[in-house]
């Protein structure tokens, strides 16, 4: 419990977690503009699905596995110090069913609604509050280890690597046991593309992920007294930086312009309350170019069928963030200090062993059991239609 509990506390914490809230509205916006439009009401569903199966497994499971608490005592026990416990695990909830709203975008379009509801208990539930606990409350003694080793422990203040590229990796991880969409690359070698179905709407979502970033990174200070502009300037060089390298490398593609500046807050997440603004701003340039090559690397070269990009986004540019930290993060280079390179290396490692792994096991488990894949009827019909029986744009005639 912390040692501050005031009224402010609760209301700062919230306003945190109702920003992050509203960023799942910018998952489901991006994946729905970049999917085809038979693939469309699927994302906005899937996004609300897995949050609230997300709530569940994080209430009941995960939250203490990460943090040893639980809430299943009297009301008035739970709800001491204005109920900031409670708003704290709002907060960390909107974090962990981020995972799945990052894995969703990777496999659209081919998988199976409820067994990814069933994928999204186990991640939530285990496999991302294992990492957790890990990096944010110092479980099995690794961040001690860390610090008495390498003079500081592993810091990640927003989650780069906690959620990002745990997410992207476990991504990655599905959409290797899913396979590639029907018809995407041919036995000859031959590629066809799938063009998003509507760039508005995917541009809408990057907005709405944009403005609630600033509730993810500024708000994981967690109480009002520890708020601090460094970190809000640091996302805003971030994300312009990500913006202009991606507009750059992408050659003005506006799909990579509008996913450059998520590549760049993805990275600056970490290490967004020690860096100074120019060492933010080219982790945000670095971030951008990045995530330009490798996607087109992943769909073009090596066949990774990973819809949205979200291993290059988020697994990679997370993974960078990480590392970053322990460089721009450096009195040295302009930042703060406290950290050291090599624990940002094992601790990055450690969050990409985990969730590729973690991830892993869980979809082959699913994959071998009750299959999550559409049969190719129904992925050639859509998602819409096969699952939800109807499509985004119903037009229909009366019968009489």
């Amino acid at each position: 419990m912390p040692n501050s509990n005031s009224p402010s506390d609760v209301l700062f914490l919230l306003l945190g977690a109702i920003m992050i809230l509203a960023m799942h509205a910018g998952f489901a916006f991006l994946e729905l503009g970049t999917v085809r439009k038979k693939n469309q009401v699927n994302a906005l569903v899937k996004i609300l699905t897995d949050f609230a199966v997300s709530a569940i497994a994080y209430f009941f499971v995960g939250y203490s596995v990460a943090y040893g608490v639980n809430f299943l005592g009297d009301a008035s026990h739970i709800a001491q110090h204005n109920g900031y416990e409670l708003v704290k695990f709002f907060f960390l909830l909107t974090f962990a069913a981020a995972i799945p709203a990052i894995v969703s975008g990777g496999i659209a379009e081919r998988a199976k609604f409820h067994p990814q509801s069933a994928a999204t208990f186990l991640l939530v539930g285990l496999v991302y509050p294992f990492f957790e606990g890990m990096a944010w409350n110092n479980h099995y003694g690794v961040q001690d280890w860390l610090s008495h080793s390498f003079g500081q422990p592993f810091h990640d203040f927003a989650g780069s690597v906690v959620v990002h590229a745990v997410g992207g990796w476990i991504g990655l991880a599905a959409v290797l046991n899913l396979g590639a969409r029907r018809g995407r690359y041919s036995k000859e070698g031959r590629i066809s593309a799938h063009p998003p179905s509507s760039i508005p709407f995917l541009a809408l979502g990057a907005w709405i992920l944009i403005v609630g970033w600033f509730g993810f990174n500024v708000m994981s200070a967690q109480r009002l007294n520890g708020i601090s502009g460094l970190v809000a300037i640091n996302s805003l060089m971030a994300m312009v930086g990500g913006t202009l390298s991606a507009m750059w490398a992408g050659k003005n593609d506006p799909g990579f312009i509008h996913n450059g500046p998520l590549a760049g807050l993805v990275a600056v997440c970490a290490g967004s309350d020690i860096m100074h603004p120019l060492g933010a701003l080219v982790v945000g340039l670095v971030a951008g170019a990045m995530f330009v090559w490798l996607f087109t690397q992943t769909q073009n070269r090596w066949k990774i069928d990973d819809v949205l990009g979200v291993w290059p986004l988020h697994g990679i540019c997370g993974a960078w963030g990480g590392i970053a930290a322990g460089i721009f993060g450096q009195s040295a280079l302009g930042g703060l200090g406290g950290v050291s390179l090599i624990s940002q290396l094992l601790g990055t490692a450690g969050g990409i062993a985990i969730g590729f792994g973690g991830g892993y096991l869980v979809y082959a488990v699913l994959r071998k059991t009750v299959g999550i894949r559409l049969d190719e009827e129904e992925e050639f019909n859509g998602a819409d239609l096969t699952i939800h029986q109807i499509t985004a744009t119903p037009d229909r005639e009366t019968n009489w």
